[in-house]
């Protein structure tokens, strides 16, 4: 009985969970609140920038501002217009280059968006950085950080479950489930999701730049610039990210699609 009430009471819970992702309609799994998730974010954001280092380099600093600020206009618009309106309301723009060598970016739900220096550093256009801050502003967009928390709560309750299931065998078995499970929900479950949230993010990426009036087509240029210069050799099933060769076959496979239905729909 108590298996069964363990099963029913996840089923309910997944079920009742469920949101679409702006842009991309998937389904996605969502069990907790905007306001937990955003607090907890702004707190954590307000503790980094603080202590963070800021770049001197004013003219790429008024760069990240001024195309993330396009970016973001585009990003209002498609919700304010496709019956999304009171997601706006989650938002408090803010763009901001550091001084770090990494080539990398982060966005915070609620959109505070962090560039480092590194990046700039093969950034040759604002059709470029439009890809970077796309993708970035697309995680936030598609509430990528809700889900997480989300997954992470959902497979609590798988643990609980599989604990159930195997109470009454012996402490051996009931370790070894422990470790198949841990095992088969990083590399089945977790992984797996943190690049379907990073292709989605490329894909939603491409949208919103193009409706900022950004040349989409410069997303092969500065991913294969990516490639170009990184080190990681790890084998994409054990990645959080998809590896490059896959990243820009599916934005190839994308753009077409992408040009067709959209375009420019906003003036700064």
């Amino acid at each position: 009985m108590k298996k069964i009430l363990l099963l029913t009471a996840m089923v309910a819970l997944l079920l009742s969970g469920c949101n679409k992702v702006p842009i991309s309609g998937r389904n996605q799994l969502n069990l907790v609140s905007d306001s937990e998730v955003l607090a907890s974010s702004l707190a954590s954001y307000k503790e980094y920038i603080s202590n963070a280092p800021k770049s001197t380099q004013t003219v790429k600093s008024e760069q990240v501002t001024r195309v993330g600020s396009k970016i973001a206009a585009a990003t209002e618009y498609y919700l304010n217009t496709h019956g999304m309106s009171d997601q706006v309301k989650n938002f408090s723009w803010e763009f901001n280059l550091v001084k770090d060598s990494q080539l990398n970016a982060f966005c915070m739900p609620g959109g505070k968006i962090v560039v480092y220096e590194g990046i700039m550093g093969i950034i040759a256009s604002d059709d470029e950085l439009a890809v970077v801050l796309g993708h970035e502003v697309a995680h936030a967009v598609a509430k990528h950080s809700n889900e997480r928390l989300s997954q992470q709560k959902a497979l609590e309750y798988g643990g609980a479950i599989l604990g159930a299931i195997t109470q009454n065998a012996s402490q051996q078995t009931q370790n070894l489930a422990a470790q198949v499970f841990g095992l088969g929900a990083n590399y089945g479950v977790m992984l797996p999701f943190s690049r379907k949230h990073e292709t989605e993010a490329d894909n939603i990426g491409l949208v919103l730049m193009t409706m900022a009036g950004y040349n989409p087509d410069c997303a092969l240029t500065f991913w294969q610039k990516m490639s170009a210069n990184s080190t990681n050799t790890k084998a994409e099933f054990m990645s959080t990210h998809p590896s490059d060769a896959t990243r820009i076959a599916n934005l190839q496979k994308q753009l077409p699609q992408v040009k067709a239905n959209y375009k420019k729909t906003i003036s700064l």
